[in-house]
């Protein structure tokens, strides 16, 4: 891979906690792949694992930048926002550390627990044990170099529509993957086929990883690559994967037998995870793709930009059937006419 990240730099901040929506946000909109980990204090039970969050203690927030030319601009930028922050609620000053690649993943580990997302989901980080209850589905998850362990808002968002939307017979493209855990919920979910496309190849071997964790690597393909528009963008938060060709989806799609894109032509469902402007640049290659009346749940929006994406989805021939919020951040469930 071109531009391989050898370090990353750890920007962590205290506040209080009527400020971790907004700031977890701002820390989203600059780390790798908008993760972002949220270190709560707690307090112990007395008897067994039980324990409550402290709300007189300020809460950690961490993410991670790539040490590259950009990082001291990213830094810069991320200590004037929280200043303005700052003037509103309290918000402690703005730490940097240095991380190498091979301790990135574990620094990660010790923020996680356990999460119940939606009526059924399970979230459970890979070092962690869990009794699963009837009907529950399980997604053991290891986040790797790709985040997305389920703690930010969209994803949860995408957790609780694809509870609702999947049905047994049901072909899905999860496009954006990050770290597979929508295509690992689709699979568990009984979707009868599953794509995950990422133009990030560490998302990719993330994804892989965890869908041999879950033991669903025979149900679902992985590809590295994008939908039409979607290539041209390389990773959708702007690092160069080295793949800015328009067709590097096609070239992506016919590496593999079992992955072309005739295959996945007129499929049922796209769960798609990425941001606004890239949803707005795919609509009309996710509409070419899905089958008529064929379902796209669309996440990663802030409502700011709610009103472009809805606007670029009815364009392409879309009615929308659901529309959920959880904070600033807003998804969408979208049929295709049929």
């Amino acid at each position: 891979m071109e531009n391989q990240i050898t370090s990353w730099m750890e920007l962590s901040v205290e506040v209080d906690h009527e400020a971790v929506e907004s700031v977890s946000d701002l820390l989203a909109q600059y780390g790798y792949n908008g993760g972002v980990a949220i270190d709560q204090p707690i307090i112990p039970g007395a008897d067994g694992p039980e324990y409550t969050y402290d709300l007189d203690r300020p809460v950690t927030l961490r993410t991670y930048v790539p040490m590259d030319e950009r990082a001291e601009e990213v830094r810069s930028r991320v200590e004037q926002a929280l200043w303005h922050f700052g003037q509103m609620r309290p918000v402690g000053p703005l730490r940097m550390a240095t991380v190498n690649e091979e301790d990135w993943a574990n620094a990660w580990k010790k923020h996680y627990t356990i999460q119940h997302v939606g009526q059924r989901t399970v979230i459970v980080p890979s070092w962690l044990e869990y009794d699963a209850q009837p009907d529950e589905v399980i997604l053991r998850l290891d986040p790797g170099m790709a985040f997305g362990t389920g703690l930010h808002p969209t994803t949860q968002l995408c957790l609780v529509l694809l509870e609702q939307y999947v049905q047994p017979a049901m072909k899905i493209i999860d496009l954006g993957c990050g770290s597979g855990i929508l295509s690992v919920a689709a699979a568990q979910l009984e979707a009868a086929a599953v794509l995950a496309l990422d133009t990030d190849p560490i998302a990719v071997d993330a994804t892989r990883n965890n869908l041999e964790l879950n033991a669903m690597d025979d149900r679902v393909q992985v590809a590295e690559g994008s939908l039409g528009k979607g290539a041209s963008f390389g990773h959708w938060m702007g690092w160069n994967t080295g793949r800015t060709s328009a067709s590097a989806d096609q070239e992506s799609l016919d590496k593999g037998p079992n992955a072309s894109q005739a295959e996945w032509q007129h499929c049922d469902l796209i769960v798609a995870n990425i941001i606004a402007r890239v949803l707005v640049a795919v609509a009309d290659d996710i509409a070419a793709t899905l089958a008529p009346g064929g379902l796209v749940i669309s996440s990663g929006i802030i409502t700011e930009r709610e009103a472009e994406v809805m606007a670029a989805y009815t364009a392409a021939g879309f009615e929308c059937l659901d529309r959920q919020q959880q904070g600033d951040w807003v998804a969408f469930v979208h049929r295709k006419a049929a």
